[in-house]
C-alpha cells in the first residue's frame, strides 16, 4: 500500500502542475514556489536522519560529501524538476509520465558507457518495447500539436537523463550518509536553487500570482513531493526496491487517468497502446537480474 500510494502521489504532480498552468504562471515561478513550501519538509527529514533515526548521533559531512551532496541535488532534484515543469507546458500529462517512466533504462545505458556493465538481452528487449510505446504516442501527438510537443518532449527527456544521472552516481553517497539524509539534503539544495533561480530571474513582483496558484503549489509540496518519497522508501524498507519498482508500474495509469478526469485530456487507442508497450517493456527489463 505505501508502495502504490506513493506512486500515484508522485504521478500527481504532472496533473497539479498542468492546473496550475492554466492560471497563467510560469515555470520558473511555479517551480520556486513549491520547493518554497516543500523546504521545510526535506529540512526536517535531514534532522531527524541526523538526530533521531538510529540513535541519531551521526558523523558531520566530510568536504567530499558536500560536493556529492551539491552535485546531486543539482542534477536530481533542482535540474530534473526544472526541465520537467517547463516541458509539461508543451505536452500532455499522460507523455511525460510515459518519458520519465524510461528512467531505469537510461540508468542502465549510463552504467554501460559510464563503468562498463554489461547489458543483458532481455533487458535490451525491455528497453526496445518501452521506447517503441513512447515513440508510438510521441509520433501521433506530433502529427495533431507540431513542434511544441517535439520540444516539450525533449525537455522531459533530459529531465529523465538528469535523473538518471542522479540515481547513477548516488550509490556511494547513499551507503556514507543513509537514504533519508541524503534525499533530504539534495532535494534541501534543489529547493534554494529554485529559489535563487526566481530571485536572479523574475522581479519580486512575478510573486504576485493567483490564489489557487499558492494552494496548488502546497499540495504538489506536500502530497506530492515529500509525502511520497517517505512512503516510498517505507516500501522498500518492508518488500524491497524490486517489487517496489514493480507495484510503481500503476504510475503512468493514474497519471492518465487523473489526466483524462482532472484536465480533460483526450484517452485515445494510441495512448492506451503506447501505455501497455511502455509498462510491459519495463516489466520485462525489471524482471532481468
Amino acid at each position: 500500500m505505501f508502495a502504490v500510494i506513493g506512486a500515484i502521489a508522485f504521478s500527481g504532480k504532472a496533473i497539479i502542475v498542468k492546473l496550475a498552468y492554466r492560471h497563467g504562471v510560469d515555470a520558473v515561478t511555479l517551480i520556486m514556489y513549491r520547493m518554497l513550501f516543500a523546504l521545510p519538509l526535506f529540512a526536517a527529514m535531514v534532522w531527524w536522519a541526523t538526530y533521531r533515526q538510529d540513535g541519531g548521533g551521526q558523523p558531520p559531512l566530510k568536504r567530499r560529501d558536500w560536493l556529492g551532496v551539491l552535485g546531486l541535488g543539482f542534477s536530481g532534484y533542482y535540474l530534473a524538476s526544472f526541465l520537467d515543469f517547463a516541458g509539461l507546458a508543451f505536452i500532455t500529462a499522460s507523455l511525460e509520465r510515459l518519458i520519465l517512466y524510461l528512467t531505469p533504462t537510461l540508468v542502465l545505458l549510463l552504467g554501460r558507457v559510464l563503468f562498463g556493465r554489461r547489458v543483458q538481452r532481455k533487458q535490451l528487449w525491455g528497453m526496445l518495447i518501452s521506447y517503441a510505446g513512447v515513440l508510438l504516442v510521441f509520433g501521433r501527438e506530433v502529427t495533431l500539436a507540431g513542434s511544441e510537443v517535439a520540444w516539450g518532449s525533449l525537455l522531459v527527456f533530459i529531465s529523465a537523463i538528469s535523473y538518471a544521472l542522479y540515481l547513477t552516481y548516488s550509490g556511494e553517497l547513499v551507503q556514507r550518509l543513509g537514504s533519508l539524509r541524503l534525499v533530504g539534503l539534495a532535494t534541501s539544495v534543489a529547493c534554494l536553487l529554485c529559489i535563487l533561480q526566481f530571485v536572479l530571474l523574475r522581479p519580486l513582483t512575478a510573486a504576485e500570482v493567483a490564489m489557487p496558484v499558492i494552494w496548488l503549489s502546497l499540495l504538489n509540496a506536500i502530497a506530492c513531493t515529500a509525502v511520497p518519497v517517505l512512503l516510498v522508501m517505507m516500501a522498500i524498507e518492508r518488500i524491497g526496491a524490486g517489487l517496489t519498482a514493480q507495484v510503481g508500474m500503476v504510475g503512468p495509469m493514474s497519471t492518465i487517468l487523473m489526466g483524462v478526469w482532472l484536465l480533460g485530456e483526450p484517452f485515445t487507442p494510441w495512448i492506451a497502446a503506447g501505455t501497455v508497450l511502455v509498462v510491459a517493456g519495463i516489466f520485462v527489463f525489471s524482471r532481468t537480474r
